[in-house]
């Protein structure tokens, strides 16, 4: 028996002695993970993708998982390994997972994993030769899983560069109920790492973020892409992709529970972190405050405080062309226009005209100080009073499918503050059309609430971002009111147009 046969046989039979003790440990919680890690290639081995497979098939195993495991594997075998693991999801509303760490490529927008007998001399034999990651996708939605999850440690050094139409893999948006995990930021590469390492460089950190205790799937992400960062002195930065409404906890295979409310305390000290932090020009005090606050409300004012100290080496290669992370949002001379509808109050239209007249430091002054900005475009101060931290606008980066959360305390001169949470979707990239013109943007949605003592507003804002700038172009607002037992409701449209003054 080959070697390779005899992994296959091995992993068929823990696969079907699996799922007794796994559904002992979490009833009704069907998770069958697809691990798969190739590393005998003909035209040359890699150190660590058979070890990486195999790390991850036992602490998956060690979660409850059922594990369908191949290494060194042909197409034929990868295939079967896939329809082996639709098998074990088929109509159990479950969660499907591939773990794939091998050489991959991308070929007109579709990404595959090469089987380690590959041998592609030109485009047209990669679909024939390679796996279609979408392949795997599909037997997950055969099955009806509820959630699938795929992790692509795959974007070593492309040894078929006549095969590929561009390096790394390919960006795409996670459709619905699933979560994309990529190694490095598509377009680029990702390092394998030395035999002696043990692991290749994002597997490493995965593993070591997955055995934290009640290890959220954004968190562990999150803080996986910011050690390989910081790892890699950024040459290698992990991208992820969602459409996931649901946070999920990889121990335990079941959605998060509701936390217990403690959002002032929570924020109150996430706060006082950063105060120790917001004038640091050290990076590795934003890195270590990430990883305390991955999915925090003042987390995207860190990330792109980072940005700016330590610049990305790699950028993901987008469909439009996007702002780079840290880049100034603001130059002096830079002027908009503003036009607000208020729907309630029959259409009634007021128009602002804005100059940014001077940049001091971090703040960026508007009309001689009227209004003042940070240079991520957060406003800290306007006519209803001084933001702290900044009313965030958009976040450091955005693409469809990411979630964030902000917060800030507004507090008008002699009065008490009044506080503001904010929970963000970015839901789609789609044309618009302003008075500045037609642009591919990024639709936000956002859902928050203000509180003031007894006065309660609901707020519920949609606006669109310009990639190019992260400008916000248009803006829809509701707000709903409640002070004293009284309802009060406000409803407004905002158009914005902005011209810049040319960078360099």
């Amino acid at each position: 028996m080959t070697p390779t046969r005899r992994t296959l046989l091995q992993s068929a039979l823990a696969s079907a002695l699996a799922p007794a003790w796994a559904h002992a440990a979490n009833p009704g919680a069907a998770r069958v993970a697809l691990v798969i890690g190739n590393a005998a290639y003909a035209m040359g081995p890699l150190a660590n993708p058979t070890k990486d497979a195999a790390a991850m098939s036992g602490l998956l195993r060690g979660m409850g998982f059922q594990v369908v495991e191949a290494r060194d594997a042909s197409r034929p075998q990868m295939q079967a390994a896939i329809q082996q693991t639709r098998s074990l999801l088929q109509g159990q509303d479950g969660v499907g997972l591939l773990y794939y760490a091998g050489h991959g490529l991308q070929l007109d927008w579709r990404n595959y994993m090469l089987p380690v007998d590959a041998q592609l001399a030109a485009a047209a034999d990669v679909p024939v030769q390679g796996v279609d990651v979408q392949a795997v996708l599909d037997a997950f939605k055969a099955a009806s899983t509820r959630m699938n999850i795929l992790v692509l440690d795959a974007c070593r050094d492309n040894p078929f560069p006549q095969a590929s139409t561009a390096k790394g893999l390919a960006p795409l948006d996670a459709p619905p109920g699933t979560f994309f995990a990529y190694a490095t930021a598509p377009g680029n590469v990702a390092e394998d790492g030395s035999a002696a390492d043990g692991n290749g460089l994002y597997t490493k950190y995965l593993l070591q973020e997955l055995q934290q205790p009640q290890a959220r799937i954004e968190d562990v992400f999150k803080r996986v892409r910011l050690r390989v960062r910081q790892a890699s002195q950024g040459r290698q930065i992990p991208w992820e992709s969602t459409s996931l409404e649901d946070d999920f906890v990889f121990a335990t295979g079941q959605r998060a529970a509701a936390p217990v409310n403690r959002r002032d305390a929570d924020f109150d000290a996430e706060k006082a972190d950063w105060d120790r932090i917001k004038e640091s020009t050290r990076p590795e005090d934003f890195y270590a405050f990430l990883q305390r606050h991955p999915n925090g409300r003042i987390s995207e004012v860190a990330q792109f405080r980072l940005d700016q100290l330590s610049k990305p080496v790699v950028q993901a290669v987008q469909v439009v062309r996007m702002l780079p992370p840290g880049a100034d949002r603001f130059r002096v001379g830079d002027s908009w226009s503003m036009r607000r509808t208020n729907f309630l109050d029959g259409g009634k239209t007021t128009d602002l005209r804005a100059v940014v007249t001077a940049i001091d430091g971090p703040r960026v002054l508007v009309n001689g100080g009227e209004i003042i900005f940070d240079q991520m475009g957060g406003m800290l101060l306007n006519r209803f009073g001084a933001k702290d931290p900044a009313l965030l606008g958009s976040p450091a980066d955005l693409q469809v499918g990411k979630r964030w959360r902000s917060a800030f305390t507004n507090t008008r001169p002699g009065g008490p503050g009044a506080r503001s949470f904010y929970e963000h979707r970015c839901a789609a990239l789609e044309d618009l059309e302003v008075p500045a013109g037609r642009f591919k943007a990024f639709r936000v949605e956002a859902q928050g609430e203000s509180v003031l003592q007894d006065h309660v507003r609901l707020l519920e804002t949609v606006h669109w971002v310009d990639p190019a700038t992260m400008t916000v172009l248009r803006q829809d607002i509701k707000q709903t009111g409640k002070a004293r037992g009284v309802v009060v409701e406000h409803s407004s449209d905002v158009l914005l147009w902005r011209k810049q003054v040319p960078r360099g």
